[in-house]
């Protein structure tokens, strides 16, 4: 085995230059912020959806518009309104009166990567017009199923302050975003590195560095990249300690925790693991790297009880229980 991991760790550092174009011209964009940007590349190499929470004005927006144009592929804004309908999403059947037959019209959704802008702005018939797209890779429009391109990936940002206006995601659909990830302020020196920008007013158009062949060979590399039984078995304590918290020594937590990880969780820890460990150029996954991701996969699919609400105590609270008691292999 640690011949393969070797030939692996070989294959990941070939790759190491497009990684880094990919980085270099979204930061062209984005001071700062190297945790998003580590996020947005997990999602991209996993080939899981993204969710970005953040209040407004923290370039959420601009981080994915940037990683998309760096990609030679397509993209598609899509701006989430109370009034949007799920046919000005997915498409719709157009009749036409001279020949009395139905053509199907594509919706913009229909595109390679796309941005779901303030998606709880949308009501909830909108909202679950993705569900079929983001599992199933397909649209049905009337009677016919269409399959969507294989670099498919769907980025969403959500206001988390405002609550006049906006409709909370289903359960269902927040499930479906590999990635819950919460964007904070920059730090002091990037913001002034910002303002800088802003006033020099320069252009900073990003350029496409990368194409999909070559997303599609990192994911096939991640794949690749060695897990071992032990930190399977780490994986999955830590997703059933979200169900059953009295059987890892966390009883504390069990009044506090309404529904627990899906299986779902597991799989997408295992697979932002790899991805994590394909970034920093190694063959083999580590605890570490299960720990890091631990929270972004693990925050929108714990169900907190009114209990938990009432004594303040929010999923990244339990998370840091469960990672703390939780032992590590």
């Amino acid at each position: 085995m640690q011949v393969d991991v070797q030939q692996i760790r070989d294959q990941i550092a070939e790759q190491a230059d497009v990684v880094h174009r990919i980085q270099s011209e979204v930061h062209k964009e984005l001071i700062g912020q190297e945790g998003l940007v580590s996020r947005l590349m997990v999602a991209m190499i996993s080939g899981g959806h993204i969710l970005l929470e953040g209040v407004p004005g923290l370039a959420k927006t601009t981080a994915i518009k940037a990683l998309a144009s760096a990609i030679d592929t397509g993209f598609q804004r899509i701006q989430f309104t109370p009034d949007l309908l799920p046919a000005d999403l997915l498409g719709t059947l157009v009749f036409n009166p001279r020949e009395g037959t139905f053509t199907t019209k594509k919706g913009p959704i229909f595109s390679n990567f796309i941005l779901a802008d303030e998606i709880n702005r949308a009501p909830s018939k909108v909202q679950s017009a993705l569900l079929e797209s983001m599992q199933e890779r397909q649209v049905t429009i009337g009677d016919q199923s269409f399959d969507l391109d294989p670099l498919f990936l769907v980025m969403a940002t959500q206001n988390p302050i405002e609550q006049e206006g906006t409709y909370p995601l289903p359960e269902a659909q927040v499930d479906r975003f590999m990635l819950k990830v919460r964007v904070d302020y920059p730090e002091k020196a990037d913001e002034r590195k910002v303002i800088d920008l802003a006033l020099e007013q320069r252009d900073s158009r990003v350029q496409p560095v990368a194409t999909p062949e070559q997303i599609f060979e990192m994911r096939k590399i991640a794949s690749m990249i060695y897990l071992d039984e032990k930190v399977k078995d780490y994986i999955l304590a830590l997703v059933h300690a979200t169900r059953r918290p009295g059987e890892h020594g966390l009883k504390d937590l069990e009044p506090l925790i309404e529904y627990g990880g899906s299986p779902r969780a597991s799989i997408f820890l295992a697979m932002g693991a790899r991805a994590l460990a394909f970034l920093e150029g190694r063959g083999y996954v580590t605890p570490q790297e299960v720990k890091d991701v631990s929270h972004d996969i693990l925050r929108h699919r714990i169900v907190l009880s009114y209990e938990a609400e009432a004594e303040e105590v929010s999923s990244d609270d339990v998370i840091d229980k469960i990672l703390a008691e939780v032992p590590v292999p």
